[in-house]
């Protein structure tokens, strides 16, 4: 099982305080996934998260087959980072860590994204054609979202 990699870095531009509030309202994500994977929660996620909390969805990554997933919110550094871990769902692993820097025009929203596929050398050879496609996708919506709410930096 090979473990991949992404990371993706987005510069919007408002303070720290505002950034930190959107990324860590789990009731946001909705908003800036993709509707090609038709995130659903499922439960009820406070306003604000904690180490610990779980969350749970639906999503259809591919094909459009719903299937479940649960992420454990495992670190909260306000204002500096969380991350988050698949429990259940498509993936062997998905560990995404997300860290919010301070900068001139705004904030760096920074994620890394550590995932596997099952499946072994099959599920390798799907996360090399499909997988990191789609979820560079889902950072590339986001993106365009993210620019749509909040603006562009200035350059």
């Amino acid at each position: 099982m090979a473990i991949y990699s992404i990371t993706a870095k987005q510069v919007v531009p408002v303070s720290l305080g505002k950034a930190w509030s959107f990324f860590s309202n789990p009731r946001n994500l909705p908003f800036i996934t993709p509707p090609w994977l038709a995130l659903e929660l499922t439960s009820e996620p406070p306003e604000e998260m904690y180490p610990g909390l779980i969350i749970t969805y639906k999503v259809s990554p591919l094909l459009g087959v719903p299937l479940p997933w649960a992420t454990e919110i495992t670190q909260v550094e306000e204002r500096v980072r969380f991350v988050d871990d698949q429990r259940i769902g498509p993936y062997s692993l998905w560990h995404h860590q997300h860290d919010f820097y301070e900068v001139e025009g705004g904030t760096e929203v920074r994620d890394t994204v550590h995932y596997a596929v099952p499946f072994g050398p099959l599920g390798d050879l799907v996360a090399q054609i499909a997988v990191r496609p789609r979820v560079r996708d889902i950072f590339e919506f986001r993106r365009q979202v993210l620019e749509e709410r909040f603006g562009r930096p200035e350059k």
